[in-house]
């Protein structure tokens, strides 16, 4: 125990004197809790935006913090709303993020009642029979059937933001297109998109969802990053009048 002790202690010195060294040095450090950095790319974006509290949706949230694009706006005081259908995993967020709109609810093209495949990884949990059906196949389970509300994401949007907010994320494994298909840019447009653009693949080797380059580039965005699990996209005319 003591030597776990004296571990401990070394790395909680060594961070503290490497947060001195940054600090005198000038270097401004940023935790991600994201996948792959997304949410400090995005953060990058902002502050070259003018944008110092962005507003944000996100959707398919699956945890306050873990693997979350948002987590690090919220640690910065900045509010929003979180989508996440599967009722165990919503739980978690009204007590990690009391400050954001928490809805127990699903994101689809149409509004309705559907069911939520819950998967034995539940990063994969999925409205979409055939994804739920393809995990399956590459060795996963679906460990429960959940009925839950649906609603369109521009409802969404028009019950909770005053216009439209600042920061969009999406990942909902296999309907992410049909959700920004369905988004009005005439109405809604977020200056930054973050969302999955990969096939999901048990080896890591997935395909580029180019349907959904070719639609949010067809929209006036521009692909500012891409962590080969995830795109960001910028609204080119924010970008342009920065």
């Amino acid at each position: 125990m003591k030597s776990l002790f004296d571990a401990r202690r070394r790395g909680m010195l060594f961070k503290r004197a490497t947060d001195l060294l940054r600090r005198k040095a000038g270097i401004d450090y940023r935790k991600s809790y994201a996948q792959c950095g997304e949410d400090v790319i995005v953060r990058t974006v902002f502050d070259m935006l003018g944008i110092a509290s962005p507003s944000y949706l996100d959707i398919g949230a699956h945890h306050p913090t873990f693997l979350s694009n948002t987590y690090l706006f919220y640690e910065q005081g900045c509010q929003g709303v979180t989508i996440e259908p599967d009722p165990e995993l919503h739980a978690r967020f009204l007590d990690k993020r009391p400050r954001d709109v928490n809805l127990n609810i699903g994101i689809g093209p149409e509004p309705g009642s559907f069911e939520l495949f819950i998967m034995s990884t539940r990063t994969l949990n999925t409205l979409s029979e055939p994804e739920a059906n393809m995990y399956v196949s590459q060795g996963y389970r679906i460990d429960a059937r959940h009925r839950v509300e649906v609603n369109m994401i521009g409802a969404v949007i028009d019950a909770h933001f005053k216009a439209t907010p600042d920061f969009l994320s999406v990942d909902v494994e296999g309907l992410d297109y049909e959700i920004l298909q369905s988004l009005d840019p005439a109405r809604h447009r977020p200056s930054v998109i973050c969302v999955e653009t990969i096939v999901f693949s048990s080896t890591g080797k997935g395909e580029k969802r180019s349907e959904i380059d070719d639609l949010l580039l067809g929209r006036g965005y521009i692909r500012f990053a891409d962590t080969y699990i995830n795109t960001i996209y910028v609204d080119e005319q924010s970008w342009i009048n920065r």
